[in-house]
């Protein structure tokens, strides 16, 4: 997202050196990596790509590549893949498909030995990245399919593709994202690509594009696609929020491009607004949410790229075309959950039903992240923005195309947002909801399912406090059932974890409507 340390994790770039003649990053080949889905779901067969960058730079042909399957308990599992494969291009995604494996939880080492054109060779595990030690992708193949709510679909709201890439950072292929989606158990992808990436050319990365013409490749692109899993081409726009610092709106299915280069790095100090938060909703009918906004950053990165988090006035809810959905889960439940999760409810007793949504601003990132921790000097790897981990599900009418999709959420339709169990409500009848709470064997029993409500005040407005519900319930099933009788409620929501810590939340389920 910019040339500093504080960035998202992302598959890293090494080759960037300002204008210096040297880094400790830079080596004579293309960056090289190793990915996989973190978990493949029954009917799917494991797949791992290689990842490679710059190779028009530095041709090489990829040799071979060994594979080694632990699993506790088991023998480890040894396979071996020829490939002889020249590459030259800016980036490439070469599949594997590495055969049938039984249910379970594995770690897979792979190494892979490649050639240069002047005759050198290099073997290496899992990556060739400088000064960052190996780590074994984990997967996990799924004996169970997924808990889902009926009539839900479920997807990833906020990842990048090769579209965004720059000096530290770039994303996979739109059919790797299709095909690693279909791995993991999604229904739709929506790539949201960021503005300011669109408006410089992928390749020389700082020399400024067409930026309009770079979103309409990314768009003929997904169009060419399958339909199952959705693909939706769309944007991540940096705008002003009322204090004209830098914040991020993703958009699901934007129309056109939508411009936005403050925080974009390339300007260094230049780091105003291209547009505000009212100006950009303006020129688009399509669904915006608040991308991870309150996701901590230091000092440097507010003053450097005039950074900042969302205002209550940032929502626009008396726009045309207002915020719809918060996503405040960005990859961890961590400190920007808990504080967009406070602001969401806070949010709620203001009468503003807007929506929880989860993403995991993924680049690429199938299994694992890695990044610049420090550009020139020091890279870094976490588990912390995985593709298709953090997950909103929606409640869906008719057939899931883009045009419902976005429907749904603009209409504020039922959503839950999740990294394993389903959780919803239904009505009963007129004086009572059932809360449905659905898990698996894989994941685990309930450790907990809380129900909090918020009632309607004599005057009409909500009461300040929420309360829980079900204070008692400290444990659950795998499928429950909870029946609520309604009493003066303003609405209900919910939450919900399991014995393995996955967990789940609702959107407000307004007893009015």
């Amino acid at each position: 997202m910019s040339i500093f340390f504080f960035d998202t994790p992302a598959y890293a770039e090494s080759h960037f050196k300002f204008k210096l003649p040297w880094s400790l990053l830079y080596r004579p080949w293309p960056e090289i990596i190793v990915d996989a889905p973190f978990q493949f779901v029954p009917g799917t067969l494991p797949r791992l790509y290689i990842v490679m960058r710059d190779a028009h730079r530095f041709p090489v042909v990829v040799e071979s590549l060994k594979v080694r399957f632990v699993k506790k308990g088991s023998e480890p599992l040894e396979r071996d893949f020829k490939i002889d494969k020249p590459v030259k291009e800016p980036f490439c995604f070469l599949p594997i498909d590495v055969g049938e494996l039984e249910a379970g939880t594995y770690e897979v080492y792979a190494k892979v030995s490649v050639r240069r054109e002047d005759g050198k060779q290099k073997t290496f595990s899992r990556w060739n990245l400088p000064l960052l030690r190996p780590e074994p992708l984990r997967i996990h193949v799924l004996k169970e399919e997924l808990p889902k709510a009926p009539g839900f679909v479920v997807g990833e709201t906020h990842c990048h593709s090769y579209y965004s890439a720059d000096h530290v950072e770039f994303g996979a292929s739109p059919i790797v994202l299709q095909e690693a989606a279909k791995a993991v158990g999604l229904d739709f992808v929506s790539i949201t690509d960021h503005a300011y990436d669109f408006a410089f050319d992928h390749v020389e990365y700082t020399k400024e594009s067409d930026a309009v013409a770079r979103f309409a490749a990314l768009k003929k692109e997904v169009g060419e696609l399958s339909r199952y899993p959705l693909l939706v081409a769309g944007e991540e726009v940096s705008v002003g929020n009322a204090k004209q610092e830098n914040v991020h709106v993703t958009v699901l299915g934007s129309e056109n491009y939508l411009p936005g280069l403050g925080d974009c790095g390339r300007y260094w100090l230049h780091n105003k607004p291209t547009l505000n938060i009212p100006q950009m909703l303006s020129m688009t009918e399509a669904p915006c949410f608040a991308a991870h906004p309150f996701q901590q950053m230091n000092a440097l990165e507010k003053f450097i790229f005039r950074r900042g988090y969302w205002q209550p006035k940032d929502l626009c809810l008396n726009a045309k075309n207002p915020i719809c959905g918060f996503q405040f889960w960005n990859g961890l439940l961590d400190e920007g959950f808990k504080l967009g999760r406070d602001f969401w409810i806070e949010e709620l007793r203001k009468k503003n039903f807007i929506l929880p949504i989860a993403g995991n601003d993924a680049h690429g990132d199938l299994n694992d992240t890695t990044s610049n921790a420090l550009p020139l000097f020091a890279l870094r790897e976490t588990r912390d923005h995985v593709f298709g981990f953090a997950r909103t599900a929606v409640k869906l009418d008719g057939e899931l195309t883009k045009e419902n999709l976005q429907q749904a959420f603009l209409k504020g339709a039922a959503t839950y947002i999740t990294n394993g169990p389903a959780l919803w409500f239904e009505q009963l009848s007129s004086d009572a909801v059932i809360l449905n709470a659905l898990s698996n064997s894989e994941l685990g029993a309930f450790r907990y399912v809380r129900i909090f409500a918020r009632r309607i005040l004599p005057n009409g407005e909500f009461s300040k406090k929420e309360e829980l519900l079900n204070e008692s319930l400290v444990a659950a099933p795998i499928k429950t059932e909870i029946k609520i009788r309604l009493d003066n409620f303003a609405y209900l929501r919910a939450e919900c974890e399991t014995s393995t810590k996955r967990f789940a939340m609702t959107s407000a389920y307004s007893i009015n409507e």
